[in-house]
């Protein structure tokens, strides 16, 4: 069952439907605000939690509340490592919240490290909601100045999977966390739909999340994970933004990998544990 993501049928699916339905965005049709509006809700649908719901996880975890600088509060958790070496802010695709997403925390605690969980404005138990992708770098700065009151920044590792891959890039390339971890990552949002839907206009596109351009901006060692059989976000998005990296920095592909099952890959775990020593 892929609790992590869409699917890649229903990626498309929602692509198509949204930006051809009715011919919303195709150059010259007078509905482009309704449109946008429906694409973002689609490439950050959130996932609501009720403010009193209560995680359950058989490890050990802590409940953080992040105000941000409007006042809104987003939702983190922290799972500790037995022995920790660091922490990973883990930044989740656009699917499900952190009732979901924290199943994942023991595949990096048992690397020792610890593990900070966001859910975005709109997801969990998160309030607001998204409407900007400044706001959305804003979010993710406040947090990663949080996490700094509690870790050295030498210690802080920077981990986006799927959509969170832009923020992550994003937030790396203003800071200097210890390492910077893309798993899946796409090009740019207009690069993704264009590969997923030729035929339409992206030039509109709300949301840019550049990420090629967020990897020339890092100072801090990086690493891409992508698996060969994603058809998700095609594993030739990284492939492009290998051009940008540093000379040290590394791109793995994994033979035969998808989208949303990293965290069952032996080779994944082995190309974690070598680049996090």
């Amino acid at each position: 069952m892929n609790l992590w993501g869409m699917t890649s049928q229903l990626l498309k699916r929602v692509v198509v439907s949204l930006l051809l339905s009715h011919g919303l965005w195709i150059v010259g049709q007078a509905q482009p605000h309704t449109a946008q509006n429906e694409l973002n809700q689609q490439l950050f649908p959130g996932a609501k939690l009720p403010p009193r719901y209560r995680f359950v996880f058989p490890y050990p975890f802590q409940e953080h509340t992040i105000l941000t600088p409007d006042q809104v509060k987003l939702s983190g958790l922290l799972f500790k490592a037995k022995a920790t070496r660091g922490v990973i802010l883990y930044l989740h695709g656009s699917n499900n919240a952190l009732n979901v997403w924290g199943k994942l925390a023991p595949t990096y605690t048992h690397l020792q490290y610890d593990v900070l969980m966001l859910d975005y404005r709109g997801y969990g138990k998160s309030g607001g909601k998204i409407t900007s992708e400044a706001q959305l770098h804003q979010d993710m700065q406040t947090v990663y100045d949080y996490l700094k009151r509690m870790y050295a920044e030498n210690k802080i590792i920077i981990l986006g999977h799927s959509m969170g891959t832009g923020l992550a890039a994003g937030l790396a390339a203003k800071n200097h966390p210890k390492q910077l971890i893309l798993q899946a990552p796409y090009y740019t949002i207009s690069d993704w739909v264009h590969h997923l839907v030729p035929s339409v206009d992206t030039t509109q596109i709300r949301y840019k999340l550049p990420t090629y351009q967020f990897v020339q901006q890092t100072t801090s060692p990086i690493l891409l994970i992508h698996g060969d059989a994603d058809q998700a976000i095609y594993p030739g998005s990284s492939l492009k933004l290998k051009t940008y990296l540093k000379p040290t920095d590394q791109l793995v592909i994994l033979k035969g990998e998808g989208h949303t099952e990293l965290v069952n890959n032996k080779a994944y775990i082995k190309v974690l544990r070598s680049f996090l020593r």
